[in-house]
Parts: C-alpha cells; sequence; structure tokens
C-alpha cells in the first residue's frame, strides 16, 4: 500500500494545488502500476519505447483502456512508430526532425498526437531539449504540422538544492508558456514538484516519492 499512502500525503501536501499527477513508472513494473491505478492514479509515463509497450501489454484491459499514457524519454527515429499513438502525449520533443518524423507516422496512422516541446534552460550539455533561442522557431515550424496538437512545454531542471535558481528556472518556463498560450507546462519530480507548483506547473512526474517508502 506504499502508493496510496504516498499519493495521500502528497496531495495533503498540495492541496492548493490540481496538477496533473504522472506517476513516472520507468523504473518500475506493471504491478506498480496496477498499484498506482488502484490508489487512483490515471497518468502513466515511461521513457523507453519497446519495454513501455511490453510492459503495459501485461495490464488488464479496463485499466489499460482507462488510462493516459505518456513518453517523456529522449525519442529516436527508429522508435516513432511505436510510440506515436499509443502515448497519448510525447513530453520530449526536441528538434523539428523528430517532429516530423511524428507527424508523418501520425499522418500514415489518421491520428493527431499530443506533443509537448522540451526546454533546456539550464543549458546543461547532457540533457537534451531546445534552448530557449529556438524554442520560437520550432514552435513556428511545429505547428505547421497538421497531425501534431502542439499542447505545452516540458523541462527537466538540473539536480540542486539550490531553491532559488530552481525558481529562476521553472518561472522562465511559465513566461514561456504564457508568451505562446499554451496550456501544459509538465515540470516537476520528486525532489522539486512543490516549487515547480509554486511556479506554474500543470503536470508534475512523481516516481520514486510515490513507489518506495519515504
Amino acid at each position: 500500500m506504499a502508493v496510496r499512502n504516498n499519493l495521500e500525503r502528497i496531495l495533503k501536501g498540495i492541496e492548493n494545488y490540481s496538477p496533473r499527477i504522472i506517476a513516472v513508472t520507468k523504473y518500475y513494473d506493471e504491478k506498480a502500476m496496477i498499484e498506482a491505478y488502484n490508489a487512483g492514479l490515471r497518468d502513466f509515463a515511461e521513457s523507453r519505447a519497446l519495454e513501455a509497450v511490453e510492459k503495459i501489454s501485461k495490464i488488464d484491459d479496463t485499466a489499460k483502456s482507462q488510462s493516459i499514457y505518456h513518453f517523456i524519454g529522449h525519442l529516436q527515429t527508429n522508435k516513432v512508430k511505436y510510440v506515436v499513438g499509443f502515448f497519448e502525449y510525447i513530453h520530449s520533443v526536441d528538434s523539428l526532425k523528430i517532429a516530423k518524423c511524428i507527424d508523418d507516422v501520425a499522418n500514415k496512422k489518421g491520428i493527431k498526437q499530443k506533443i509537448l516541446i522540451q526546454v533546456n534552460n539550464a543549458l546543461e550539455p547532457q540533457k537534451f531539449g531546445v534552448n530557449t533561442a529556438q524554442l520560437e522557431n520550432l514552435i513556428d515550424e511545429t505547428a505547421k504540422l497538421k497531425s501534431l496538437e502542439l499542447v505545452g512545454l516540458m523541462n527537466i531542471a538540473p539536480l540542486t538544492d539550490d531553491e532559488n535558481k530552481l525558481r529562476e528556472l521553472f518561472s522562465n518556463m511559465k513566461d514561456l508558456k504564457d508568451k505562446f498560450s499554451l496550456k501544459e507546462l509538465s515540470m516537476g519530480m520528486s525532489n522539486d514538484y512543490k516549487i515547480a507548483l509554486e511556479c506554474g506547473a500543470t503536470m508534475i512526474r512523481l516516481g520514486r516519492i510515490l513507489f518506495e517508502d519515504n
């Protein structure tokens, strides 16, 4: 019952907010996903396409049909065909090349794929994402792709105890979301989700704090 207890504690701590809580299950098996589903969660995130498809296929049809899947990992072009349509949201679009590939597959499948653009506003060289100077052009070019629906922005903040730095980065993301009139802002993980919510996150991605004893 760890997930249920953890979720209750998390919800008490963020009662002034109403984000979409996305359970990040990439390090956990289908049993953990079912435990999260039974606790009331309906949004699940994975970062490895083939492993995710295999894992989710083991879940019973009712839970599967009532859940929403989010892809949050770096997406390679040869994996796009597995992700488009299977995941309702792709959070990690970081180039026009991958956007066009997603659009092409979505067009062939006759669907409209919801995407978020990943922004690396901390300019961390080891992380994917466009920098803020590249963002407007990517948004403009993505708007021309008819089988995509750009719903928001995503970022992965640095792992730091510097709350002022986190607030600066998260607030910058909120400003960008508002500048481009987007709906969703996917930011905040187990160690920084409360700060992300204070700065305007609409989606928070929680793994360890949900699934492990805290």
